[in-house]
């Protein structure tokens, strides 16, 4: 088996997930890892046996004979360095969100697609037990006609996570708790109820010293006619409390919750169904909010590239959640419920 060679990008809080999970995949290895801070670099080369560092990735692209390059980096910069390992034929593997402007997100798309890289977004939490008997459920028609879609995200961040870095909480790099913390939420409630219709929202930033909102909420009209709602703080004392997903229908309501819907917390159908039984064995207790995903999601972009699956989750569809983040946001400056798909 030829084993594909990656370099990482950014050395922050979820580099390790990539570090770790990438060392436990037969057939791939991080030769190499990067950080404008050339201390943060070196720690994490000796802590996961990394063989080079660099403090400049366009270096490192060109110095490294690569298959991949694992973006860790804040969301901001995602799509330019996306596109300039894509232009030298390296496939892009991006933290979400994939961007904080559509247009530029389309950027690295059509990039990807010119040089025939594969572009694939970490969307971790799909692979979440609880959330694929949720899945399967939804996809075999248990809940009937389903009404409404609820996702909840109740977490803290205090002052000091924002002041590690001068991007976090900024328009320009990171956005607020709708772009950075629920953005896997938003992806999980459209990839469970389908193309979005419209939506509107309101924001306020109530607790932290940042340009963006530290706290919202909003309400999804989806195509199908069903409503979603979205409830997103970072104010909750004094530790996270809830990440969680409801799904209300005909004949069914189920709601995964925990910190990271990792958790079966009400499972009930009209009829019965053998996948009843996995509800008893689904559940995981995650130390973060982060969840265990990574080592599935990692396997799977490890599978395509050495040429035996299909991605989980490509650039089109990881998409999808930062156009519906972004029509919340401009719901929230205008006062308006906002149409999708967004015109720009």
């Amino acid at each position: 088996m030829e084993i594909k060679k990656f370099g990482l990008v950014g050395c922050g809080r979820i580099s390790g997930k990539h570090f770790e999970s990438l060392a436990g995949i037969e057939g791939a290895e991080i030769v190499s890892c990067c950080d404008i801070i050339k201390e943060r670099a070196a720690e994490a080369a000796e802590k996961y046996q990394v063989g080079k560092i660099y403090t400049d990735y366009e270096k490192m692209l060109d110095s490294e004979e690569l298959d991949g390059i694992l973006i860790c980096t804040p969301s901001g910069m995602h799509p330019e360095m996306g596109i300039k390992a894509a232009e030298r034929g390296i496939h892009v593997i991006t933290e979400k969100p994939m961007g904080i402007n559509l247009v530029k997100v389309d950027e690295l798309v059509h990039a990807c697609d010119t040089s025939g890289v594969h572009l694939f977004v970490v969307k971790q939490n799909r692979l979440n037990p609880a959330i694929a008997v949720l899945k399967k459920a939804i996809d075999k028609g248990r809940f009937g006609r389903i009404f409404s879609l609820n996702a909840t995200v109740r977490w803290t961040r205090p002052q000091s996570y924002y002041d590690l870095a001068r991007w976090r909480g900024t328009w320009e790099f990171d956005g607020g708790a709708f772009m950075n913390q629920a953005s896997h939420y938003i992806d999980l409630i459209q990839w469970l109820g389908g193309p979005v219709d419209s939506v509107v929202a309101m924001t306020a930033t109530l607790n932290h010293n940042i340009e963006s909102e530290d706290m919202g909420s909003g309400i999804i009209r989806f195509r199908n006619g069903s409503l979603g709602t979205i409830e997103v703080t970072m104010n909750i004392f004094p530790r996270n409390y809830e990440g969680s997903i409801t799904v209300m229908g005909e004949s069914g309501t189920v709601k995964i919750g925990g910190i990271a819907v990792n958790r079966v917390e009400h499972w009930e159908f009209k009829d019965y169904d053998d996948d009843d039984k996995d509800i008893q064995t689904c559940g995981t207790n995650p130390s973060s909010v982060y969840g265990f995903g990574h080592l599935g999601y990692l396997q799977n972009v490890v599978d395509v590239l050495q040429g035996s699956g299909e991605p989980h989750t490509d650039g089109r569809e990881g998409r999808k959640s930062l156009e519906i983040i972004l029509a919340m946001y401009e719901s929230a400056k205008s006062g308006k419920r906002i149409p999708l798909p967004l015109r720009y």
